[in-house]
């Protein structure tokens, strides 16, 4: 798949409080990131994991088994990578942040779902994957750079865009590239969006 990052898609004019709502709204839309971390031994490693919905004033959370090398992983190394692609919209998102594990039971008991019991399995008695099943671990990233491509156009116009630049031999404009800094996810309207 090429790359549909050119200069031609880049967005320098959106007001940051545009930007985390547009964030937001892609990442509520795709059901799973690739979560990358980094082995002891330097080589990085990904997994589908489900992004869990938001706390007020905080950033992504996820729900893991305590016994994973993933937080073997972030025990050497916390800085991470989240990758979401929207296969029907081509949209995609890249966030670079910091990861911390807790069990806090509080905050287990108030994002928890039931779905999670599939992942977990009932092994008889507490560890019955509810939400005081002591397996359970949470994982916030708190990010610290944002990449992301949302597409403003209608399908059948991107595709149309997509023809015109094989045609042309010009990058298509299949929709607006932003970023946003370490500074602007941390402001007070960055954590009234969350």
């Amino acid at each position: 798949m090429a790359d549909h990052t050119s200069d031609n898609n880049r967005d320098e004019h959106t007001p940051p409080g545009k930007k985390l709502d547009d964030l937001y709204k892609l990442i509520d839309g795709i059901e799973n990131a690739m979560f990358t971390t980094r082995r002891a031994d330097g080589h990085l490693v990904s997994r589908p994991m489900a992004t869990q919905e938001r706390v007020s004033g905080s950033d992504l959370w996820f729900v893991t088994d305590v016994s994973s090398h993933k937080l073997d992983e972030l025990e050497v190394d916390a800085h991470v990578n989240l990758s979401y692609y929207n296969l029907k919209s081509r949209e995609w998102v890249s966030v670079a942040g910091t990861a911390t594990v807790t069990q806090d039971r509080n905050l287990i008991k108030e994002l928890y779902k039931p779905d999670w019991k599939v992942w977990f399995g009932d092994e008889g008695g507490a560890r019955d994957g509810g939400p005081n099943d002591p397996r359970l671990a949470l994982i916030l990233v708190e990010a610290h750079s944002v990449e992301y491509l949302v597409v403003n156009e209608p399908r059948p116009m991107v595709l149309f865009e997509i023809a015109k630049a094989m045609v042309t031999g010009t990058p298509p404009k299949v929709g607006d590239q932003r970023s946003l800094t370490d500074r602007e996810l941390h402001t007070p309207a960055a954590r009234e969006a969350r």
